[in-house]
């Protein structure tokens, strides 16, 4: 997510309006996970499940938007070190308490929480802070090039050991436990959460961590360029953008989606290592497409900069909220609804936590949680 805005910085309200478009897809992303407990224990490279519901999020959500926070988040380290005080202490502290929120979030509320990752990267963002622009792109290129090629490797080394492609079918029963665990009331809940975060916080670090590395040194030199101050200096290119976005990076998404469904012979493996960059091109369509119709309305802008100005408390509300659905801390829905339906779930708690930003943003200058993580780290509210 966001740290917290620096003492005397200027709130840039295109970031927030990306960052509150954002959360859209983390929340259809992940409330999966809550709807359909069985995926966070399956063994697959991708929690794929048939319908056209699951196939639309998988091309068009699952491995973008964690992506595009990412990006916000490199750019918007930059906006809170411009003033140069006690940088380095600053930050320090700020990545402590986002790491420590991290960990209660995940053993409390989402095993997926991607928040310690962000704590423990942004360390190294604050090492590498002198790093021209230019030296950031060529390394994030080159991590995301790494990566890419070390997926290729494992999936020639299938070739030689086709059994070695196949994925694992996910065991009904511990399916079936996972499911029990979840809808069982808050201490069995807990339960479930203690046994499989430690795991799965394990695989988020390896799945998800050199490609948000990458994109926080993209978004470090975004930051550094002025990319979203200064727009008119990169309009001529937004036609180029779109074109190589969605012409390219949404055909790999297809790809991406048919190849994780299927089973052996290494196709996942290929098609991870051409989703590491067709994901970034049509997350930059994206990104694009939704400036230009904040530009021509400015109405859309100012009805999704509140959630992002209030962004780690709109995470951490998804949670909550999924949890009061889906799980014995609620309702117990885990397993009840079909995919369709978990979407207009999806759009409820999206609506609801727009509106709630609004409300909040009326009275107070800073969220709930970023309320916390101020107090965590500086001292003062």
């Amino acid at each position: 997510m966001t740290l917290t805005e620096a003492p005397g910085s200027r709130r840039v309200h295109e970031i927030d309006a990306v960052r509150g478009f954002a959360l859209a897809g983390i929340l259809v992303a992940n409330i999966g996970f809550f709807a359909d407990p069985g995926y966070a224990v399956g063994t697959g490279i991708m929690p794929i499940t048939e319908g056209p519901v699951a196939y639309l999020v998988s091309t068009l959500v699952l491995t973008k938007f964690y992506i595009l926070f990412s990006f916000l988040f490199g750019y918007s380290f930059t906006l809170q070190t411009r003033d140069g005080v006690n940088v380095k202490a600053r930050m320090l502290r700020r990545c402590l308490g986002l790491f420590v929120i991290g960990i209660l979030h995940g053993f409390l509320l989402w095993v997926g929480d991607i928040l310690t990752l962000y704590a423990t990267l942004g360390v190294i963002l604050l090492a590498m802070r002198g790093i021209s622009p230019r030296k950031a792109v060529i390394t994030g290129c080159a991590i995301i090039g790494v990566m890419s090629v070390i997926w290729l490797l494992l999936a020639g080394l299938t070739l030689l050991d086709p059994a070695a492609g196949t994925v694992a079918v996910s065991d009904a029963a511990a399916t079936a436990r996972a499911e029990a665990l979840v809808t069982g009331g808050p201490l069995s809940f807990l339960s479930f959460q203690v046994e499989t975060y430690p795991a799965v916080a394990a695989m988020v670090w390896i799945g998800q961590g050199p490609m948000a590395m990458a994109l926080f040194l993209f978004g470090l030199a975004a930051g550094r360029s002025r990319l979203f101050e200064e727009p008119a200096r990169w309009a001529h290119l937004v036609p180029r953008v779109q074109w190589v976005g969605f012409g390219v990076g949404l055909p790999a998404a297809v790809f991406f989606t048919w190849a994780s469904s299927s089973s052996g012979d290494g196709l996942q493996l290929v098609a991870l290592a051409v989703n590491n960059v067709a994901s970034v091109l049509l997350t930059a369509a994206y990104v694009v497409t939704l400036l230009q119709v904040i530009k021509r309305i400015p109405a859309a802008g100012r009805v999704l900069a509140p959630a992002g100005r209030v962004a780690a408390s709109n995470y951490i509300g998804q949670s909550v909220l999924c949890c009061l659905i889906f799980t014995g801390y609620g309702l117990a829905l885990a397993g009840r609804l079909s995919p369709l339906a978990v979407m207009g779930v999806a759009a409820v708690i999206y609506a609801l936590l727009l509106g709630l930003s609004w409300w909040w943003l009326r009275s107070h200058r800073y969220g709930p949680i970023e309320y916390v993580l101020r107090r965590l780290t500086a001292g003062r509210g």
